[in-house]
């Protein structure tokens, strides 16, 4: 339930039992109320990797979002059965491992780096060879961002495609949760921000989480306003024009589809491993 609705209805109740109890019973409601709305977690929303400095240290765990591509080609390459993914933040690394033998993808402005095989697609990750493989990825946002949130008690990656059991799964932890968007070279985007605003209005609706920054409730009012057809909000987007003019349409309409996978990456040690 919105916390606002949530709020009218115990003003109404509360004047009506004024009348009824006296001013003690009110009391020891209003006590129980505040009590109750101070338990509640926070699932806020942070646009862009730039902006995650002033959400720091307050949230245990973090959801790094990047859905056109880098969340979601890691949501699918965990679904084919790949054994661990090594984000690393820049085309240098990504090459040291290369050399050393690791099968190594790299993205940056939607195109795969010269000298890798793959990038960040999510149909690169459904080959059969790649299966049981540990794999080393750097891309223009997403794999910035899970090195910006590295040091967080919990981070885990969310994509339209593992919506429903991801924010399934975050209701049951009972603990401050922020969704970290990944933006285009750390600005904001509307991809991001809706999957973030699906999320939030999941857990708020569950009674057992609250939100306070208006980042939070603007990703929740675009997510309301683009659910029923993901596809056509986006329609103009930046990043889903630029992904377009690249050819990469059957990658759009792949990432913008939910609830295709019910696997959670989290990251340990350096390392993304399923859940």
């Amino acid at each position: 339930m919105d916390p606002f609705v949530l709020v009218g209805d115990f003003n109404f109740y509360l004047r009506k039992m004024k009348g009824d109890f006296g001013p003690l019973f009110c009391f020891l409601v209003i006590c129980t109320f505040a009590l109750i709305m101070k338990e509640r977690n926070r699932i806020e929303v942070c646009f862009t990797p730039g902006e995650y400095e002033y959400f720091k240290g307050e949230y245990e765990i973090v959801v790094v979002i990047d859905v056109l591509r880098a969340t979601s080609a890691i949501c699918a390459a965990f679904d084919n059965g790949i054994k661990s993914i090594i984000p690393v933040p820049t085309v240098e690394e990504a090459w040291e491992y290369k050399k050393k033998g690791f099968l190594a993808g790299a993205e940056r402005k939607g195109q795969i780096v010269e000298g890798f095989d793959f990038g960040n697609s999510p149909f690169s990750y459904m080959r059969e060879d790649f299966k049981g493989q540990e794999v080393v990825l750097t891309t223009t946002n997403g794999t910035k961002s899970l090195d910006v949130a590295k040091d967080a008690e919990t981070v885990v990656v969310g994509s339209f495609l593992n919506l429903q059991y991801l924010s399934e799964w975050l209701v049951k932890q009972e603990k401050n949760i922020l969704c970290l968007c990944s933006g285009w070279q750390d600005k904001f985007n509307l991809e991001d921000t809706i999957c973030a605003g699906a999320i939030s209005d999941f857990l708020i609706s569950s009674g057992k989480f609250t939100s306070e920054e208006d980042s939070s409730i603007a990703a929740k009012y675009l997510y309301l306003s683009a659910k029923d057809n993901y596809l056509g909000y986006l329609k103009s987007s930046s990043h889903r024009r630029r992904l377009k003019n690249l050819n990469l349409n059957e990658d759009i309409k792949y990432c913008l589809t939910p609830n295709q996978t019910d696997v959670i990456p989290i990251l340990k040690n350096g390392k993304l491993v399923q859940l």
